[in-house]
């Protein structure tokens, strides 16, 4: 029946529950060579915030040689040792050289799977911050939106208001993600545009009334970044973008994955999600099933993200400097 309506987001879960995770994180990824060669867990990086990086201890490049008190080697599946460590104090063992001499010995306590993914995607979104302020000599900020739920959308506004308004152009990055319902209120925020400026008295600083005012408006120029797995509420979001004359949209084509579903409970307990609303865009097309489209058309090449580049970015941040510079010239 599903693969008949042919419309997305349809699908079956099973009935809510389930098993709890037990395995603890400990916010470390291990270089895959060194554990194919040897089988050594070597720290590769550590992320910000997570369990071992609140501890001064532990460096990128050091083993780790033990798990509360048991030795690792090869046929060691760590996992096993962090089951049921979540929250609770665990002692690990790290260590310099390969050998395990100089061992240090340091206390953590493991965090669950959420909270580890979280931690990873505020390091990518520092990477990609910083790669955007390294490739346009600091000149542009840069905000990402993992969804379009109200969670995403309070930080999309702290991102904006803590560094991008002291920026020349902002980038606008929607890939990978999933969708939600707030597509329109994070384009207010990009769309607005002030008629007139404030000056406080003894200031010579003139300010956009909007933000003297408390409504929060970007008014910088903007450039956005989609891919195909940039789909639902973020693909409406590209739709309005393009609409509205906000700026170019630089990437692939979006999934098409454009309708509204409901949950519908079945006798079981199981869920079945159904098509309930049509999303048409303004000139009466149907945008189911119907990618919304990019100006500047880029498709990352395998390795970019081992060779630390990502050429979506990079297009983006060339498109947009000279956007500002044509801009420059004719004021």
């Amino acid at each position: 029946m599903i693969g008949e309506l042919n419309a997305s987001h349809l699908g079956v879960a099973a009935p809510p529950g389930g098993a709890t995770p037990v395995t603890g994180k400990l916010g470390l990824r291990f270089d895959p060579e060194e554990y194919a060669r040897s089988g050594r867990l070597r720290i590769a990086e550590i992320l910000p915030l997570g369990p071992v990086a609140l501890t001064p201890e532990a460096r990128v490049g050091d083993f780790v040689v033990s798990v509360n008190g048991r030795t690792l080697d090869r046929t060691t599946n760590i996992d096993e040792l962090l089951q049921h460590t979540i929250g609770k104090r665990l002692s690990l063992t790290v260590s310099p050289a390969p050998d395990g001499s100089n061992p240090k010995e340091i206390a953590v306590r493991p965090v669950n799977l959420t909270t580890e993914k979280g931690l990873l995607y505020r390091s990518w979104v520092e990477t990609q911050r910083a790669r955007v302020a390294t490739l346009s000599g600091g000149r542009l900020g840069y905000a990402h939106m993992p969804d379009m739920s109200a969670q995403s959308l309070e930080q999309f506004f702290v991102d904006l208001d803590a560094e991008n308004h002291s920026r020349d152009g902002v980038v606008i990055d929607v890939r990978n993600n999933n969708g939600g319902f707030v597509n329109v209120y994070a384009i207010d925020v990009l769309a607005r545009r002030s008629y007139f400026d404030m000056t406080l008295r003894g200031s010579s600083s003139r300010v956009p009334a909007r933000s003297v005012l408390g409504q929060r408006a970007l008014e910088r120029p903007t450039i956005l970044l989609a891919n195909q797995h940039s789909l639902s509420d973020a693909e409406d979001f590209t739709e309005g973008y393009r609409f509205l004359k906000l700026g170019k949209v630089v990437g692939e084509p979006t999934s098409g994955w454009i309708i509204y579903t409901w949950n519908t409970p079945l006798v079981d307990g199981s869920i079945l999600r159904l098509p309930r609303t049509r999303i048409t865009a303004t000139d009466g097309s149907d945008m189911e099933r119907r990618p919304r489209p990019v100006d500047i058309p880029v498709s990352r090449a395998l390795g970019e993200d081992a060779e630390g580049r990502d050429s979506q970015i990079e297009s983006a941040v060339r498109e947009l400097l000279a956007q500002i510079g044509r801009q420059t010239s004719q004021q």
